[in-house]
């Protein structure tokens, strides 16, 4: 993945909460490890764990154009932090479980600033 497909990746997952991006069903089993994986997220304050799978339909594989991208980026934070404070996120996340706001906020906080210390932007 290059800087403009990072880019394009981080748009995709900010699109889940605003319910623009439906993600699959998984099987409880990877839905309890990811239930885990927030929780001790949250109490030790860690990043995103390295080589976390990622779901299918979030992979970018092609190629991307950085300024488009960069522009698109920035309009979905927008879109989603107006989402954010009229509390139109989703109850729920097919891998971390149930979710309130301050989840949302702390784990699109996480994934973003994961990816942006990867390319060291």
């Amino acid at each position: 993945m290059n800087v403009s497909q990072m880019m394009r990746h981080c748009s995709d997952v900010l699109l889940v909460p605003q319910k623009k991006v439906i993600l699959p069903s998984i099987h409880s089993v990877f839905r309890w490890i990811g239930i885990a994986t927030k929780i001790e997220m949250q109490i030790f304050n860690n990043g995103i764990p390295r080589n976390m799978p990622t779901f299918q339909k979030l992979i970018v594989n092609f190629e991307c154009d950085f300024d488009v991208e960069k522009e698109n980026l920035l309009k979905t934070l927008c879109d989603y932090r107006i989402n954010f404070e009229n509390g139109n996120l989703p109850l729920h996340h097919e891998l971390f479980g149930r979710m309130k706001e301050k989840d949302w906020g702390f784990l699109e906080y996480k994934h973003l600033d994961h990816h942006l210390k990867q390319f060291g932007i």
